[in-house]
């Protein structure tokens, strides 16, 4: 059987022929050979299942308490909602490629695959800044939590993250349409990113650098300073309390999501420092981007589960009627 061209010419253009690949490789986890990459596959489906089953959980039980239908738990669905798709997006497929060693992608189907991720981590990132505000009103003006942070409110600020991460990210597929790729083939993770693809290009990718760090900086960059001025105020507000039980009980409050913002902004802080300040992409690189889109799924759904009594007693009531 004759095998597919890998190249093939999508438009022309006054300087030339526009190269795109039909396919892009995968190479999963460099230095891997496939009998590792078969084994690892199971604790990857295992990975999947966690995220899936307990972001489904903490979306449906949030859904049928109506007594949960407060801010703070109205955003950790948002959040579930976002990590289930973000899963879904990233895991079958590492999956697929871990188990089978099929390690073609369809040229537009990694360029959406690389929009999907890159628009839902900008949609989380707004979501944990959304959260941080919740918990800043609540202990720094509790007075005034029920009037600021009403049902439209909360509606209003989950469609801007949604239209935010849409917006931003959405030119992304184009500027790399606008490259050549004429020199290697290979996506050098187990998915696509944009700094990874555009590094195949053998055309001026200026554009592509310069779009891509502002949008990191003016979406990452710029919720992350929030939320860690929003716990520097937080924290001052603990402190003066004049109870310790008191203190300690308001920031129990804030612990579940301090953990989901340490989980989700840590390692992209790291990879954005790798991907700067290192060489050529290399088994750290494949490291630090694996933890940042796999982890917080799978520990999101388990910290918030592990902390909040109200989904931990309804997860609690349904397998005590399952095994009756």
């Amino acid at each position: 059987m004759q095998k597919p061209r890998l190249f093939v010419p999508a438009m022309t253009v006054p300087n030339g022929t526009l190269v795109h690949p039909a396919y892009f490789l995968l190479v999963g986890i460099p230095g891997l050979g496939p009998n590792t990459h078969f084994w690892l596959a199971f604790p990857l489906c295992c990975m999947y299942a966690l995220a899936a089953l307990g972001n489904l959980a903490i979306i449906l039980i949030i859904r049928v308490e109506r007594r949960l239908h407060e801010p703070m738990y109205l955003f950790l669905a948002m959040l579930s909602t976002i990590d289930l798709v973000l899963s879904s997006v990233t895991m079958p497929k590492m999956v697929s490629l871990f188990l089978t060693g099929v390690q073609e992608i369809e040229f537009n189907a990694c360029l959406a695959q690389m929009f999907l991720i890159h628009a839902l981590s900008a949609m989380e990132s707004a979501v944990l800044l959304a959260m941080a505000f919740d918990r800043f009103v609540a202990i720094c003006h509790p007075l005034r939590h029920a009037s600021v942070l009403t049902g439209p409110m909360v509606a209003k600020i989950g469609l801007a993250a949604l239209a935010r991460g849409f917006v931003l990210f959405f030119p992304l597929p184009f500027i790399l349409k606008r490259l050549s790729y004429c020199r290697k083939h290979t996506v050098t993770h187990s998915f696509c990113l944009h700094q990874d693809i555009m590094k195949l290009s053998c055309t001026d990718t200026t554009v592509n650098v310069v779009y891509g760090l502002f949008i990191i900086l003016s979406v990452m960059g710029v919720d992350s300073l929030f939320v860690g001025f929003s716990y520097v105020l937080i924290l001052r507000a603990v402190l003066e309390l004049s109870s310790r039980g008191a203190a300690l009980k308001a920031f129990n409050t804030c612990i579940s999501h301090l953990c989901a913002v340490l989980v989700f902004y840590l390692p992209l802080i790291g990879l954005s420092v790798v991907h700067r300040l290192s060489g050529p992409t290399s088994l750290l690189h494949v490291i630090m981007a694996n933890i940042y889109l796999l982890l917080p799924p799978v520990v999101n759904p388990i910290v918030y589960g592990a902390k909040t009594k109200e989904i931990r007693s309804r997860v609690f009531h349904i397998f005590s009627q399952n095994g009756r």
